[in-house]
């Protein structure tokens, strides 16, 4: 049994039990014990949530600088490297866009039980500083006037403008900067594996969120607003799967149906595992096979590793705004088409871990003064989400290769006529 899935069932197990253990507690104690109870128990939930934040800072600033420096080989092969861009670009815009209008058409995170934890962080507060946001308040917030202050308050964005700055004149220099991105590179995979090391502690982090809900409210709303979110999520995916295929039979034609063929066992693979990046060799196999050539492809799809996360994209708008609907945070669309600009630039570089989307919605919580421990309450649904996700990133990757291929000219017949699914 795979550990992704191993964490998958005791975050299930967690789930029935802290449901279990809340529902008596709802139903037997008196509300002073209740109150107490949900206080206590919560504090596993801030535990995780710390955790979690503990590595923001270091995973975009680090997969932000080393991904823009490797972003300056473009140079070296300008069109090819401008059209991948602009595929890129697009699809993530699209994909956020896509989210954001069914999170708010279908409205998941309306009539959630309250949790506790919206008194004791102040949510009136929270709510009159979201809707004081202006676009001036944006501007000077932008830059950062130190980059260590910026790491210590975890401030997203000014860590963002900073990363970019350096990855662009590291780029710019060349080869004399290769040993700071090769460390930087390392460093990198050392914060992602830690964040494997982080969710290990989900479960806690769950039990803790849920047990203190159910104690609080009951669990009737509760199953129904699941439900709802992974339906409406569901619907979300569906419409991008929709616009990918569309978009693919237009550059492609009947190819396309021999591409989904081509790449139907690392999609099964992505899913069943929760990680895109778990199946690119296999891709890589499948694309050239398919009559990609090899520059094309090696240039092409490990970019796409990093800017072009159509899945993960969807589900963090998605997420985001259903945690501010939670906790009754309003967001005109001027603040949630920031919020979208913002993920464009924070979710690059960890397509391939699994969960690690969550790392990006808790910064972005954070930044739009949204409660970040609704993170945990996301928690039990996310597996679900993330299977679906990560199979739509590598749809994503697969099309923007052939579709760069095709534009190239350098699209040519299938090496290998019959198709091969063993893994």
């Amino acid at each position: 049994m795979g550990k992704g899935n191993r964490l998958t069932i005791f975050i299930f197990l967690s789930m029935i039990i802290c449901g279990i253990i809340g529902y008596l507690i709802h139903t037997q104690s008196s509300p002073e014990f209740i109150g107490r109870f949900a206080v206590n128990i919560r504090l596993l939930t801030n535990i995780f949530l710390r955790l979690v934040q503990m590595i923001i800072a270091p995973l975009v600033f680090s997969t932000l600088v080393v991904g823009i420096a490797k972003l300056g080989d473009l140079k070296a092969v300008g069109r090819v490297g401008g059209k991948a861009l602009l595929w890129f670009v697009t699809a993530s815009f699209l994909s956020l866009l896509i989210g954001m209008f069914w999170v708010n058409v279908m409205e998941p995170g309306i009539g959630f039980p309250k949790t506790i934890s919206e008194q004791a962080a102040g949510a009136q507060d929270v709510i009159s500083k979201t809707k004081s946001f202006s676009i001036v308040e944006f501007i000077n917030h932008l830059f950062p006037k130190s980059i260590f202050e910026a790491l210590a308050t975890n401030e997203i964005l000014q860590i963002v403008i900073f990363s970019i700055f350096l990855g662009v004149a590291a780029a710019a220099i060349g080869e004399k900067a290769k040993p700071l991105i090769h460390a930087l590179d390392i460093f990198a995979h050392i914060i992602l594996k830690m964040v494997g090391y982080v969710m290990k502690f989900a479960p806690l982090g769950v039990f803790g969120a849920i047990a203190a809900v159910v104690a609080l409210y009951g669990l009737k709303d509760i199953v129904f607003v699941y439900l709802k979110f992974f339906g409406s999520f569901m619907l979300g995916i569906l419409s991008l799967w929709i616009l990918l295929m569309f978009v693919g039979y237009i550059i492609l034609g009947k190819r396309l149906f021999e591409l989904i063929k081509r790449i139907l066992n690392p999609l099964f693979i992505a899913f069943s595992t929760t990680s895109s990046e778990a199946v690119f060799p296999k891709l890589v196999q499948e694309l050239e096979a398919f009559g990609c050539k090899n520059k094309i492809v090696s240039f092409i799809l490990p970019l796409g590793y990093s800017f072009n996360l159509d899945g993960s994209m969807m589900y963090m708008t998605f997420a985001s705004i259903f945690i501010a609907q939670v906790f009754d945070v309003h967001l005109d669309l001027g603040t949630q088409l920031t919020m979208l600009l913002v993920l464009m630039l924070t979710s690059k570089g960890i397509a391939g871990v699994p969960r690690a989307s969550l790392v990006v919605v808790t910064a972005t919580c954070a930044m739009f003064n949204i409660p970040p421990e609704g993170i945990a309450l996301i928690l039990p649904i996310d597996h679900f989400c993330d299977m679906f996700r990560s199979m739509t990133n590598v749809i994503g990757n697969a099309l923007a290769t052939t579709a760069v291929s095709k534009w190239e000219g350098e699209l040519g017949n299938p090496v290998n006529p019959e198709l091969n699914f063993e893994t």
